[in-house]
Formats: C-alpha cells, structure tokens, sequence
C-alpha cells in the first residue's frame, strides 16, 4: 500500500498542552492503514509523530507553531552542561527490553504524580499507560537506566524509543522524580544520539519543538537541531 492512499481522520478540538488559551487539534492516519517502521519513519519526516497505535500530527486552525524536530548525530557534540550530566549519570547502566513491565509503570506513576500533577495523564491508569506507550506495529525499544549492573538494580529511568530505518525516535521519557539533579531526561537523550552514532543513524527525533513553549525549549540545546517547516527541514541557529 502505498503513501497515495493513505487517509487522514481529523480529531476534535481540545486544549493546547503547549501554548496556554489556545486549542489544537490533530489529523490521525486512519487506524485501519498497516504501518510498520519504514512507513512510519518517512511520515516522521513529514510532521508526523505517534501516541500509541496512532500516528497524527497538529492540524490547528491559524497555528503552525508545532515543528517537527530532529537532532543530526553524527555532527552532535555535547556542550559543557550536557558533559556535565553525562559525567553525573556514569553509575547507571542501560539495557533494552522489548515490552512494558509493571515496574515500568510504578515508576511512571510516581514520575507524573511529582513532576505533571493536573496535567491530564491519570497515573494510575495502567490500561492507559500502556496505549500511550506501546504499539503493536512498531519496533518499540524500552530503555532502562539502573542504578547497578543487575536486572533488580534500581531503575533510575526508562526511555520509550521507536527504531525506524534511519534513525531513532524519542517518543517519552519518564524518570525517578527524587533525583533532579541527574538531569535523567537529558541524560536519556545523550544515550539515544551516541547510540544512533554509533549504528551510523543520522538522526534522532524529538517529536515537536514550540517557539514560546517553556517546556519544549529544551530541545533547542541539541546542536544541530532541525526543524520541519513549509520548505522543508531547516537547522535552528545556535543560541
């Protein structure tokens, strides 16, 4: 089946999660279309991005705020903070499991309790935990970091991460809320670019970076960082 007949579904109006007093709305690629990772990696590379089994991407009316935006790793170099938080998390160890477990979510419930309390995601809804999360035709990483080399060390984070033909895609990270000053989530993004340069990926995808959004401005730290506009993907300016 190819991207020509491909369709669009429009969702209904809500809230905007990223610019306050203003509604968005998202077109959804119709559920019944067979995705698989190398469809899904060139929607990435058209604005899309996926919740679940869902892949969508922002079709607000009079806002195009929301850019698609991806770091390009074979030319990333950390700057002094990110040496600084990589030095900080030398102690944990990564190892990758290819399904959603209940201590995944015992941490993902104390992660939104503390750090997105009100924010619309109920952390103890585990049947929600898992459709946002997981997907059934993907081929979804999840990434835990460990306090110790054993598979009953702590778990410190866990990086959910979608594999497409030519890159990786972040799609959330949640982490131990008891231990700011790791910078686990930028920790979690440091692991993901030196992981795609180390496999010859050229990019790894952020999902969406909002001009005037605080808590999308982070991403903007990621030299070089691309972002997908009307002409194309364009590189931000180094602050």
């Amino acid at each position: 089946m190819s991207m020509q007949s491909l369709r669009l579904l429009m969702g209904s109006a809500h809230a905007c999660g990223y610019l306050p007093e203003r509604h968005a709305r998202s077109a959804f690629v119709d559920p019944a279309f067979p995705l698989e990772p190398a469809l899904y990696g060139a929607l990435l590379d058209q604005g899309f991005r996926r919740s679940g089994d869902y892949a969508y991407r922002p079709m607000c009316l009079n806002c195009r705020a929301c850019q698609s935006a991806r770091i390009v790793a074979d030319e990333f170099v950390p700057d002094r903070a990110q040496r600084r938080c990589a030095r900080r998390n030398l102690d944990l160890n990564l190892t990758i499991s290819t399904r959603l477990t209940d201590e995944h979510y015992a941490l993902y419930r104390r992660y939104l309790a503390s750090r997105h309390r009100n924010g619309g995601m109920d952390p103890d809804d585990a049947e929600a935990f898992r459709e946002f999360l997981a997907c059934g035709w993907g081929a979804t990483e999840f990434w835990e970091f460990r306090l110790g080399p054993d598979a009953d060390s702590p778990l410190m984070a866990v990086s959910v991460v979608d594999r497409i033909p030519r890159g990786l895609s972040a799609v959330y990270t949640f982490f131990e809320p008891q231990a700011p000053e790791r910078g686990l989530g930028t920790y979690a993004i440091l692991a993901q670019v030196e992981r795609a340069k180390a496999e010859g990926l050229p990019h790894v995808y952020l999902g969406y970076w909002v001009p005037g959004s605080a808590k999308m401005d982070y991403k903007k730290r990621f030299h070089p960082l691309e972002v997908l506009r009307n002409t194309g993907w364009q590189r931000l300016p180094d602050d």
